[in-house]
């Protein structure tokens, strides 16, 4: 069974998997919880963390210099068991390096360290990426995070999202998990998306560009958790219909596209590191603690 670790602070109190590194519950000091509970029901993830691809390929195969590997869609590392590298009461990273088990499906010495930290009421979940290779690595990277809709006392409250740029930014689809080539109006109005259940029936909404680094997501007269991106300009929203829950994803890279190439380095927003190369990618979220 994977291991958990608890991170807490007088405020929240924040559980994390070894499988996948992936957040299993956000719990303020009054006893509220913010983070999906992952029933299969509807959606088995939490917060599963998406490496080396976000979202899915042509066939579950990309092509990397000329060779056809697998790949599952959002990749293997939310499959995968992290090593425990560091922690204290308030953060802890995991990690995971390439292995016999990656190599086969992804020919590069990476390394991939997650590092999830509480401070005050805002918890920030960072993922590092290195080329360990000696050559260019490309990769995307996305969190996908799932918080509970409706947010704890606010059933039967219009929730919406709010960007911080109040931009409009245009609306893309997938197609059998693939992106349309087909861009949309979009769904916000001065910055602002007031969420309706039907918005997800043709699948996920995903916003190339232009969201911004912040958003808040909130309920009319009630809670609101506010985030903050760094490195990640590409923006979903999802659920499944009739789910009690909104996923709100940042990721840096996105979907092969329709009728596209399957190789990677051509994918949207697609990452490529140079030997010995580092790049950062994270999120925070601010969550109201009741007190």
């Amino acid at each position: 069974m994977p291991a958990s670790v608890r991170i807490e602070n007088e405020h929240l109190t924040v559980d994390i998997s070894s499988l996948g590194a992936e957040m299993q519950a956000i719990t303020s000091r009054d006893g509220r919880a913010w983070l999906w509970s992952g029933d299969a029901t509807f959606w088995s993830g939490r917060s599963p963390i998406l490496f080396p691809i976000v979202g899915k390929a042509p066939g579950d195969t990309v092509s990397i210099d000329g060779k056809t590997y697998p790949m599952a869609q959002h990749g293997f590392a939310r499959r995968s068991e992290f090593s425990l590298a560091a922690s204290t009461p308030a953060m802890c990273r995991y990690e995971l390096a390439a292995s016999e088990a990656t190599r086969p499906v992804y020919p590069f010495e990476f390394s991939l360290a997650v590092e999830h930290r509480l401070d005050g009421h805002t918890l920030t979940v960072a993922a590092e990426v290195g080329n360990r290779d000696v050559k260019a690595m490309p990769f995307g990277i996305g969190f996908h995070p799932a918080f509970v809709w409706p947010l704890p006392g606010a059933a039967g409250q219009p929730h919406a999202v709010t960007l911080d740029n109040g931009a409009e930014p245009p609306l893309v689809r997938v197609q059998a998990g693939l992106l349309d080539s087909a861009v949309l109006p979009s769904p916000f109005q001065g910055g602002r998306l007031e969420l309706d259940p039907a918005m997800f029936d043709a699948d996920a909404m995903i916003f190339p560009e232009g969201a911004g680094t912040g958003l808040a997501y909130g309920a009319k007269g009630g809670p609101s958790l506010r985030f903050q991106f760094d490195n990640l300009p590409n923006l979903a929203l999802w659920t499944k219909p009739g789910a009690p829950f909104l996923c709100i994803e940042p990721w840096h890279g996105m979907a092969a596209r329709t009728g596209g190439s399957n190789a990677l380095d051509e994918r949207p927003y697609t990452v490529t590191l140079e030997p010995g190369a580092t790049a950062r990618f994270a999120f925070s979220v601010e969550i109201p603690s009741g007190e």
